[in-house]
């Protein structure tokens, strides 16, 4: 179980990520009702992710763990988007596609580029929840965030209102907090 400090220390984590985000020019409570919901479903299965990582006889590792899972949802969302955007895979859609300028080759490459990235980022991210707590991982995906927010101030020369500043700001110092609250928490024997 966290301590008081470290429960205490997410609520700068949490709140600084709202202020950094809830500022943008395309904000809208749709989006942020569903980012909140895609947090809880992720942070569950991390929960559920790292009970089945225990070190014991019949636990299993990240890699096998993480190999379930993707096969487990590929079979639970293939009809679900057979069922939605199927008929845009069709070879008919598909070139009329190509005969009003999409590239299909380019498009695939894109694809299956974008599938990969994806694939590697998630198996660092369970490699990574292997060695720490899921609230350590958690912790680490809202400074992710703040680090995109940051990168693309600085890439995209985004200007930043006071607010953002601000959120940014909360956001490291609760993390900071947290790292010197886990620091002071006892490790177990």
């Amino acid at each position: 179980w966290p301590t008081f400090w470290i429960v205490f220390s997410l609520i700068p984590v949490v709140g600084g990520v709202a202020l950094a985000s809830f500022t943008e020019a395309s904000f809208n409570w749709i989006g942020f009702c569903s980012a909140m919901a895609s947090n809880v479903t992720n942070q569950s299965r991390n929960v559920l992710s790292k009970k089945f990582m225990v070190k014991n006889e019949e636990t299993l590792d990240n890699i096998n763990l993480f190999s379930i899972i993707t096969i487990i949802s590929f079979m639970l969302l293939v009809p679900a988007a057979i069922l939605l955007e199927g008929v845009k895979f069709s070879p008919s859609y598909l070139q009329s596609a190509a005969n009003q300028g999409l590239n299909i080759r380019e498009l695939c490459i894109r694809s299956l580029l974008a599938g990969f990235c994806l694939h590697s980022y998630q198996q660092v991210s369970y490699m990574i929840l292997q060695m720490v707590s899921p609230v350590t991982h958690s912790v680490g995906n809202c400074v992710k965030r703040v680090v995109v927010i940051i990168a693309s101030v600085i890439f995209f020369q985004t200007p930043v209102s006071p607010i953002n500043s601000l959120g940014t700001t909360l956001a490291l110092t609760g993390v900071f907090l947290y790292s010197k609250a886990k620091q002071l928490k006892p490790k177990p024997k």
